[in-house]
C-alpha cells in the first residue's frame, strides 16, 4: 500500500478498514511455536540471519488470522548488534532491509492468495483465503534498552551517560535505514521514557523523515511509562510530531489498558493503538517470560 503524504494516513487507513485496524501479535512467541531459538541477545533478529523463512511463514500466519498490520522483526535488530555479533556495517543494514522485504513477501503471498479465491493448503488445513484487505508493514524499531539486552525497555533506566544525543546518534542510522527499506511506516515500540520519546521526534524532525511513525510505550501501573513518566507527558511528545500518526501502548498488562487510552486521549487526536498482551512479566536474567 502506497502512502504519499503522513497527513491523514492513518484516518485513511482506518476508513478503508471499516473503522478500525487490527495489528498483529507477538513475532517471538510465534517464531518459538516454530521451533526458533531465541536464547541470544538479537532476540527475534537472529532469525533474519538463521532463519527467514519462519519469520516469514508467521508473518502470513497473522495476515491469514486478520490482521490489517504486519510488524517487522527489526525491533532488536541493530547495526551496534550486529556488529557485535562479527557482522559489518554494510551487512547490519542489509538485514534491516530483509526484515522489511520478509514482511512485504508475506504481504504479496496473502494478496495473491486472496485474489485466486481458492482453497489454502498452508500447514494442515484446508481454509478459504478471506478477501483482499488493506494491509500496512511497520518498521520496528526497539529502545535503546532492547539493545541492551537486559531488561531496560521495561524500566527504562539507562543511566546518566546515556543523553538525549546519545540516543539520537545510537538510532539515527536505523531509523535512516528502515525509512528508505520500502515499509508503509516506522514502529516505535516499548519506548520506557520521555527521553526516547523526545529523541525519535528530533530524529525524524531532523532526517525529514518521509514515512509515517507511530509511538508505543509500555507501563507497569496505568498511569506512567515504565521510567516513572507520566503517560500524557510522553503521549504529548508524540502528539507533537508532525509525522507521528498515532500513539499507543504494548508490553503492558491488559488490567491498565482501558486507563491509559483515557490519558492519552486527553492529549491527542491522533488514533490509539493497543497491541495484544497476555499479561506475563519478563524476566530478563532468566530471558522468558512467567505469568504473572
Amino acid at each position: 500500500m502506497e502512502l504519499k503524504t503522513v497527513e491523514g494516513v492513518m484516518e485513511s487507513f482506518l476508513r478503508q478498514c471499516g473503522g478500525y485496524a487490527v495489528i498483529d501479535g507477538g513475532l517471538a512467541t510465534e517464531l518459538e511455536r516454530h521451533g526458533a531459538n531465541l536464547n541470544d541477545p538479537l532476540w527475534s533478529a537472529k532469525c533474519l540471519i538463521s532463519s527467514p523463512h519462519l519469520i516469514r511463514s508467521v508473518h502470513l500466519d497473522y495476515l491469514e488470522a486478520g490482521a490489517n498490520i504486519i510488524i517487522s522483526s527489526s525491533y532488536q535488530a541493530t547495526l551496534q548488534g550486529f556488529e557485535s555479533k562479527g557482522l559489518s556495517r554494510v551487512e547490519g543494514e542489509n538485514l534491516l532491509r530483509k526484515s522489511v522485504e520478509i514482511a512485504r513477501e508475506a504481504r504479496d503471498i496473502y494478496y495473491d492468495r486472496a485474489a485466486k479465491g481458492s482453497r489454502d493448503t498452508f500447514g494442515d488445513k484446508d481454509e478459504i483465503i478471506p478477501r483482499k484487505r488493506p494491509v500496512l508493514v511497520a518498521a520496528s524499531v526497539g529502545s535503546y534498552g532492547a539493545y541492551l539486552a537486559d531488561g531496560s525497555e521495561y524500566s527504562g533506566v539507562y543511566g546518566k551517560n546515556v543523553s538525549l544525543e546519545t540516543l539520537k546518534d545510537f538510532h539515527r542510522r536505523r531509523v535512516q535505514v528502515l525509512a528508505d527499506s520500502g515499509a508503509d511506516l516506522i514502529a516505535f515500540e516499548t519506548i520506557p521514557n520521555k527521553l526516547e520519546a523526545k529523541a525519535y521526534a528530533e530524529l525524524l524532525e531532523e532526517e525529514a523523515i518521509n514515512i509515517p511513525a507511530w509511538f508505543s510505550f509500555n507501563s507497569k501501573d496505568g498511569t506512567n511509562v515504565v521510567s516513572g513518566d507520566p503517560i500524557a507527558e510522553c503521549a504529548l511528545i508524540a502528539h507533537s510530531c508532525e509525522q507521528v500518526i498515532g500513539v499507543g501502548i504494548n508490553c503492558t498488562p491488559p488490567r491498565y489498558i482501558q486507563g491509559l487510552i483515557l490519558s492519552i486521549g486527553r492529549v491527542t487526536t491522533k488514533p490509539i493503538l493497543i497491541y495484544p498482551n497476555s499479561g506475563e512479566t519478563y524476566d530478563a536474567d532468566r530471558k522468558e517470560w512467567l505469568v504473572s
